[in-house]
């Protein structure tokens, strides 16, 4: 049976659900499952479900029922059973017993671990008595935007009877948690026989007797309210009181857009570093665009998910050139909000930049502590503006007072959540551009950063090689780790084609890895210019090339960064056969140290990693480089990798991962204070020493 909705997707495979039959848990993840597949029923993290069905007691073996409902933290769309809570029904329902009021609401969530049926499960979230005060064996708590545009609406308890016929109920907005969840339960005791309850500001509680009813049941309402909005929008009254202004060109407004992201995000790392997102999505632009953009964008969002991710409210910039005294005026405004707002045990005041910052006629820029956290930002203030657009149309809307606000920024049990969350990596924050690096040392140099939380551009001038270590960096760090784009270093327009992709996709650049190269090993007397011309053009002339323009984003951010030069042991020791290729890396090596002395001033340290013989993965030895060097030894390509070994004081084969740490060590927070460094990787080659 398929069912045809035209603002919800329906997934229900009645196959697939027949292989769970009977495993209440199991169609419970299956449709969690479904609902977070489609942003338009909730956002990322946001909403929860529940089922309720019997099970052995582990201590008596006696049936009791039980509910499993998603733990703290989690994705409805990725959502496992390591990511439900079990606790026994009747214990949770027996605290009301001993519920005080609204003054004990935060003491309730630590009786809830005296309720935990598996002492393995997920910790119970702030919404598990919500579940548990309703008696339907399944539960859903969404966030759709349908719905919450209605929720929101100043006429919205109104406009909520009227559609539904009061077949949904209606609670006013409160803090969720323990007093909500008898909120729920008193409204459906007034109004027996109800389908669902609409939390006003906030979002939608739906239910059935099984898995398949209360997916079907949600459908349903999501999809009337989103089909209720369609009919009113633009009737009476322009969408956001009409365009104020067009935006501009799509290719003009990224250019400004990457060129203005360094600034931008110099500003909001004052207080720590940050990664940006960028976004001319058309309803982004339809809202900051239009004539209600002054009156709606102070008011801040009404839905806490939405809020906790996106702040009081945006900073609007009118003016891209002058931008000092309006990052002021947000952190003072942001600052009186807190004193104003504040409790005697609320926790110290937080970074007062802001999340989302608005420009007319470009798009949305949102940045927080990594790629993912600002994406979802900027999904969460879409999902805003889609709520705002839905009330406006029906009603007018209304966002939460700013106290509500404020006690659910600050509210203890959120700090204590946020505590607890794990310490940053050492790159955490960090912008990383590695050119070459779709194979070698270059993208083990990648890895490595991005192991240590980095976020990392990778490049290459092989299109085939960088789509296939795009797609590796994907699957190994996931979607928001990494962006690639095919780089030529000896072409300024893709250096900065590549530069704008750091900007738009990650707000800028910190470090910078010059690894792309190549080698030719030749006599003297077979030597051409071309040759020469080649080796100077990628080796020297391309790191200059990159060199400046990282120096050039890194200056706009105001913070320093790293430069690191993969120079080669042959910058050091003269041999046989490489006349280009030595005097290049040579070349390199004073370019490096050149820059050191010349960026110090601006806080960019500029070290070199001598590497020697790296042959794994690697496109120099891949070819007629790897035949030249055996040829001036006399021994095969084959004991390439022996004979290297064998020269060296440690005796060792240097793989890429060597090379990788050595770049780590100079950027992984201990080294802070040195610049102008070579640091050999070679096992140990005496005539490299620096002396």
């Amino acid at each position: 049976m398929t069912i045809e909705f035209k603002h919800v997707s329906y997934l229900w495979d009645e196959a697939q659900a027949a292989t769970m039959a009977g495993d209440e848990v199991a169609l419970l993840i299956y449709r969690s499952n479904l609902l977070g597949a489609d942003l338009r029923l909730t956002n990322y993290g946001g909403g929860n479900t529940s089922c309720k069905a019997m099970a052995p007691d582990p201590l008596t073996g006696v049936p009791t029922e039980v509910m499993w409902v998603k733990g703290s933290g989690g994705d409805l769309g990725t959502l496992k059973r390591s990511g439900l809570a079990a606790l026994y029904t009747d214990r949770l329902r027996s605290l009301q017993q001993i519920y005080k009021g609204i003054s004990m609401e935060d003491e309730m969530v630590e009786l809830f671990n005296h309720c935990i049926y598996d002492l393995h499960s997920k910790a119970p979230s702030i919404d598990t008595p919500l579940h548990g005060f309703l008696p339907f064996k399944h539960i859903d708590h969404l966030h759709p935007d349908a719905a919450i545009a209605i929720a929101a609406a100043k006429d919205g308890r109104k406009i909520t009877e009227e559609l539904f016929g009061g077949s949904i109920g209606w609670v006013d907005w409160q803090r969720p948690g323990f007093d909500l969840g008898l909120q729920l339960q008193q409204c459906l005791a007034d109004n027996p026989g109800i389908r669902g309850i609409m939390l006003g500001s906030h979002g939608l509680f739906t239910w059935g007797d099984t898995a398949y009813e209360s997916y079907i049941n949600t459908l349903e309402v999501v999809e009337r309210c989103a089909e209720y909005l369609q009919q009113h929008t633009g009737r009476s009254k322009p969408v956001f009181g009409g365009q104020k202004m067009k935006a501009m060109p799509r290719e003009e407004r990224l250019a400004k857009a990457a060129l203005l992201a360094p600034v931008l995000r110099g500003y909001c790392s004052s207080h720590t570093r940050m990664i940006g997102h960028f976004t001319d999505d058309e309803k982004v632009l339809e809202f900051i665009n239009s004539n209600d953009l002054d009156r709606l964008a102070p008011l801040g969002t009404s839905c806490p998910d939405h809020f906790l991710r996106t702040k009081i409210s945006p900073l609007v910039l009118k003016d891209t050139t002058d931008l000092a005294p309006q990052f002021e005026a947000y952190r003072a405004m942001y600052t009186e909000y807190y004193n104003t707002c504040k409790h005697a045990n609320s926790p110290a005041m937080r970074d007062p930049n802001p999340v989302v910052i608005l420009i007319p006629g470009m798009g949305m820029f949102t940045f927080a502590k990594d790629k993912q956290t600002a994406r979802v930002a900027s999904e969460f203030y879409i999902n805003a503006i889609n709520v705002m657009r839905g009330a406006e149309a029906i009603s007018s809307y209304t966002a939460l007072p700013r106290q509500e606000a404020f006690n659910i920024e600050y509210w203890l049990l959120e700090e204590a959540k946020l505590q607890r969350m794990p310490r940053p990596r050492a790159l955490s924050g960090r912008i990383a551009l590695v050119t070459g690096s779709a194979g070698g040392i270059g993208k083990a140099i990648a890895r490595k950063f991005a192991a240590e939380g980095a976020v990392v551009v990778i490049s290459d001038n092989d299109a085939g090689r960088l789509d296939t270590a795009k797609a590796a960096f994907a699957k190994e760090f996931g979607r928001d780790v990494s962006a690639g784009e095919v780089l030529d270093v000896t072409d300024p327009a893709t250096i900065e084609k590549t530069f704008n992709l750091a900007a738009l996709a990650f707000g800028g650049i910190d470090i910078i890895v010059n690894c792309a190269g190549l080698s030719i090993s030749k006599p003297i007397e077979e030597h051409t210019a071309q040759d020469w011309d080649l080796l100077y053009d990628v080796l020297v002339k391309g790191q200059f090339l990159v060199t400046q323009a990282a120096v050039d984003v890194m200056r706009k951010q105001g913070f320093g960064g790293d430069v690191l030069n993969i120079v080669s042991k042959n910058a050091l020791v003269s041999g046989p056969n490489n006349a280009g290729y030595g005097s290049a890396k040579a070349a390199q090596l004073h370019l490096s140290r050149l820059n050191a002395a010349e960026l110090g001033k601006d806080n960019i340290r500029v070290n070199v990693v001598n590497p020697d013989a790296v042959i794994s993965d690697s496109h120099i030895w891949s070819g007629a480089w790897a035949e030249g060097r055996a040829k001036a030894y006399g021994i095969t390509v084959e004991e390439l990798p022996a004979y290297y070994a064998k020269r060296t004081l440690l005796n060792q084969v240097i793989l890429p991962e060597d090379i990788a740490n050595a770049c780590y060590a100079f950027v992984g927070g201990l080294l802070d204070k040195s610049t102008g460094n070579v640091l050999n990787v070679d096992g140990g080659v005496a005539m490299a020493f620096v002396r």
